[in-house]
């Protein structure tokens, strides 16, 4: 039996490079309720139409619950882009501005355009505003605009507090879990966007957002110099600004959208 045990952990850890989720669901709704917080009362009363009771922070996570349905495989490549290393800001915005295929940007783009058809029919309504929450969420995690050669960091093996893990993991999930706050505390604890701050970023456009995330993914690579690195107290301390910074912004920057569709 414990043979067996060991083989079961082997490929469970095996498998799980390839399972990370975004934000994980605390992060997606952190940046669900910040959003919450910042639209308008026009758009939240259209909002309400179409999801009923349920808040932006609770249908933030729809898009990962929906993984275990195999009739939503197709959406998997909707929540992430992965880019070669070494771009400009100029060269990252001509990609995105050119790209013709499936990934985060071009399906903000497309569900942004459906959401604002009068005609469209309400399970769609409901369907696509769970998921442009939830992938506004996503390219805000810095992982999720990472390389192709290692799905996003899911190949890079780390040690988290000495618990096995991967550099998407960290971010997706356990550096916003080790603050040990509900979304509702970490909300308040963070939300403090001044006027100016909530103007410039929901004024950008969305190539800046990637490029951005981006920038912030190269760093986190250069960070890790070894393989297994361990990565713990410290790295909380010099990332945890970042990691703020990045549910704030995404927020902010989702609050923005919503009003630019139902505001």
């Amino acid at each position: 039996m414990s043979v067996f045990k060991k083989l079961v952990a082997l490929c469970l850890f095996m498998y799980l490079p390839f399972q990370s989720m975004a934000w994980g669901m605390l992060g997606h709704r952190i940046v669900g309720e910040i959003a919450d917080r910042h639209i308008s009362s026009k758009t939240r009363k259209n909002i309400k139409k179409i999801l009923g009771n349920e808040s932006i922070a609770m249908a933030s996570n729809w898009a990962d619950f929906i993984k275990s349905d195999p009739a939503y495989n197709y959406l998997g490549n909707w929540h992430y882009i992965n880019l070669k290393q070494g771009l400009t800001q100029a060269e990252v915005e001509k990609h995105l501005l050119n790209d013709t295929t499936t990934n985060a940007f071009t399906r903000i783009n497309f569900l942004k355009n459906e959401l604002k058809k009068k005609d469209l029919a309400q399970d769609k309504k409901v369907m696509y505003l769970r998921l442009l929450i939830h992938f506004v969420g996503d390219v805000h995690q810095p992982m999720h605009v990472g390389r192709p050669e290692d799905l996003g960091g899911n190949r890079v093996r780390v040690q988290w507090f000495n618990q096995p893990s991967n550099l998407h993991r960290v971010w997706d999930e356990q550096l916003v879990e080790y603050q040990e706050l509900s979304y509702t505390e970490y909300t308040a604890a963070i939300n403090f966007a001044t006027r100016s701050q909530v103007k410039t970023w929901q004024q950008q456009l969305m190539p800046q957002w990637f490029f951005e995330s981006y920038q912030i993914a190269d760093r986190l690579y250069q960070g890790i110099t070894k393989p297994e690195e361990r990565l713990s107290y410290q790295y909380n301390f010099e990332h945890v600004q970042t990691l703020n910074e990045q549910l704030l912004k995404g927020g902010v920057r989702l609050a923005g959208v919503l009003d630019e569709i139902f505001g």
